[in-house]
Order: C-alpha cells, then structure tokens, then sequence
C-alpha cells in the first residue's frame, strides 16, 4: 500500500483526510468516534466567545431525488465553553495522539484577545491553528469572519499578531466572498501563516416555500443569509484552491476544502495543490464511516498508478492551469457518436440544435434502414454539450482533429492580425 502520510505546513497526519470545523466537530464525544473510524485530523469547531444559535439552522438544496446536493446553513460558532471544549481536546489527543487535532478560532479583532486565546488553547496540546476568516453570517456585524477575509490588510495584521505568540503552525481560512481570492491568501502568507485552507462557505439563500413564501431555513418567519457548501460548490472550491496554487506570490501549502465528497475529489484537489483536504457536508450527510472508503480507494488509485507515497501527486496538475488567453486557438476536437451504444433518446439532438452549433443530423442507416444520429464534424465546434447530456457513458466522443495549422494563442492572433493590417 501507498504511504498516506502528510505534512500540512509542519501538522503531520497519519493519511490526508480530516474533518472540517463544523458540526460534526463540534464535541469530544464526535471527534473520538471520527478518529475510531479512521479520520487522519479534525478541526474543532469554532472556538471564541460562547453564543446562543438559532432553530432553525440548515437549509438543503435537492436536484431532483439527489438531496443535499447544496447545504446552506446560518449556525454560528461553539456554544459551549472555551473550559468544555478544551477539557476535551486535551482529553481526544491523549487518545489519539498520532492524529492531527487543529483549533478552529474566531474572536473580537483585538491583539491582546488573540494572544490570550491562541495561549490557552495552545496548552491542551493542539498540533496547529486554524484562523476563521470566513464565516460569511452572524459573526461579520462584531468585525469577525468573513468582516476580516475581505480585506487583504486586515488578514495581514490580524495573522501576525497571531504569530506574534503561536508556538504551533497557523493555517489562515479564507473566505470566497471576495472578488480574488489569490490577495488574501498572499495577505495571509505576508503576515507569517504558515498555510492556508480554502474555502469557507458562500453567501447564499437556499430557497423559498412556495405556500408560506418564508426563506429557508427560516427563524420565527425570518431568513438570513448563510453559508453554502456541500457536493454543488465542489467546482468553485477546486477553481479557487488551483489560483492560489498557481500563484508565486502565495507559495503556501494548503488545505482543501468545498464539496469534497469521495477519495476521487480529495484526489483532483491534492492534483490541484492541496496538501490534504477537509470534509463536512458529506459526513453529515453518511457519517463517519465513508473515510473508509475514501481511504481504500485512494489506497488503490496510488497502487494501480505506482504511487508510492500520497505526496507525489500534490500539486501534479497546477501547471495545466493557465488563463484564457494563452489557450491554443488551434486545437480542434469534434464530437463522435458511437451508433452501437447510443440508445436514440436525442437529447444530444435537442442539446445540439436548440442550444449550441445544430450540426447533429438524424439520418437514415443505409444497412439497418433505421434513424440514427450523426455529427457533421466540419461543423461541430468541440463544445462537449452533446457528451455531457448523453445519459450513456461512452456513447459520444470527443475526437482531437489535426487541423493542420500551428499553436496561436489570442494575443499571437491580435499580433498576427495588427501585422497584416
């Protein structure tokens, strides 16, 4: 078997899987059956001043019998005592001390409160610090959260009084409601932090009941916004851990977080520059027990690859993400039919010819006499819309061309363009 084995910024954990801070965090009692059932590391859930949450607190988004495709929830920190929580965090590493167990922290933006606190849950022997800047609800009206992760220079000064006492390593959570996303992470590595985990939840509204006309989930017959997460905030998730990846200037490990529901997505983030990744959604969804499966699969991946060691694919992708402009003009693929597997339900036809190039024909086959489809390749642009409403897997290709003609990016075609006028 590979060596699951991490590194997060100076955290070690015995394979990448950890639990995001959430409820499922959220007492001792949760993260001992977690680390039973084989969970690498855990974030608490946010530590600060207790507060009283409301009822009700989630929302849930369904897209036809898939339920819980999205989760929207407007729950705020622990509302149990920073005594209780760290009684019992001492009393969980003492069990388990080979897992990585990381404090969730979020309080009033006042030195003297962070070092205060950052030392006394220091000394129940926590293995790291993760920084809440991204609660996006609840906390942003006290200049917490998200109020702090949307301002490069707020996270800066913020993390290094933070750094000014930590004597264990300080992972910056950064929050998605900011336009990009790279400037708070490069705040973060500026202030001293010594990773970064990304993303919190997004700004959202779940949903209206069409007979009470009340927002879901609602308090009393009133909504707020909350926090969205779960499988559907995956693609978001993954774009934004790639950017920071990708950039120089932030050049930290970082922890991956957003959707992340099977040993397949932990796998495109670690490609993607994630050191190791957090789960919530999908634990409150199935529990504990699917990180035995996440961690089989991953298992298996790296052995059929001849992987030796869950490092080597950190980061193994980063390269292939560029900006538009520096795409290929040139590259050509065009859609196939595969007539043996195609089961003529059209909806490639009806795709094709209301919502993208009409270059699907229903024709007649010459041997059989019946209709089938076909492409008309000089036509088919490679837009993939046909493959990706197919409900048959491997009923349409996408086939690369040889067009003939020479790599040209948009900026060699404007130059190319300028030079002939």
């Amino acid at each position: 078997m590979a060596d699951l084995r991490i590194e997060l910024g100076g955290i070690k954990s015995p394979n990448p899987f950890w639990l995001a801070s959430a409820p499922p965090t959220n007492t001792g009692y949760q993260v001992l059956r977690a680390f039973e059932a084989g969970w690498g590391g855990a974030v608490w859930k946010t530590l600060g001043d207790p507060i009283v949450n409301v009822s009700s607190r989630f929302g849930g988004y369904r897209v036809g019998t898939q339920r819980l495709m999205g989760l929207n929830n407007i729950e705020l920190i622990t509302d149990r005592s920073l005594e209780v929580n760290l009684k019992e965090m001492a009393e969980v590493k003492k069990r388990f001390p080979d897992r990585a167990l990381v404090a969730s922290l979020m309080v009033d933006p006042v030195r003297e409160v962070w070092h205060e606190i950052v030392k006394r849950v220091e000394a129940v022997g926590v293995d790291g610090l993760e920084i809440n800047f991204g609660c996006p609800h609840g906390m942003a009206e006290r200049g917490m959260g998200a109020a702090v992760g949307q301002h490069p220079e707020l996270v800066r000064q913020q993390t290094e009084w933070i750094k000014e006492v930590a004597t264990t390593p300080v992972i910056v959570k950064l929050t998605p409601n900011i336009t990009d996303i790279r400037y708070t992470a490069r705040a973060a590595r500026e202030g001293g932090a010594d990773a970064i985990s990304l993303i919190n939840t997004i700004n959202s509204l779940i949903g209206v009941d069409l007979d009470s006309w009340l927002p879901q989930p609602n308090v009393d017959g009133k909504g707020a916004h909350g926090g969205y997460c779960g499988p559907a905030v995956k693609p978001i998730a993954l774009n934004m851990v790639a950017e920071c990846a990708h950039d120089s200037q932030v050049a930290l490990p970082i922890s991956g977080i957003g959707g992340i529901s099977s040993w397949r997505d932990a796998v495109e983030f670690m490609l993607m520059g994630s050191t190791n990744v957090q789960v919530c959604t999908a634990v409150m969804h199935h529990g504990f027990r699917i990180v035995e499966d996440m961690i089989d699969g991953l298992n298996n991946y790296l052995d059929e690859k001849g992987i030796d060691s869950v490092s080597e694919i950190v980061g193994k992708s980063v390269h292939t993400m560029s900006d538009w402009g520096s795409l290929n003009l040139n590259y050509k693929v065009t859609a196939r039919i595969n007539t043996e597997t195609c089961i003529n339900c059209n909806k490639c036809y009806i795709s094709c010819e209301d919502a993208s190039h009409q270059c699907i024909d229903r024709v007649e086959d010459k041997a059989t006499g019946k209709q089938i489809l076909q492409v008309r390749e000089d036509d088919c642009v490679g837009c993939n819309l046909c493959s990706l409403v197919c409900p048959v897997d491997g009923a349409i290709d996408m086939i690369p061309v040889d067009t003939g003609k020479p790599h040209m990016t948009w900026g060699e075609l404007v130059q190319e363009r300028g030079t002939a006028r």
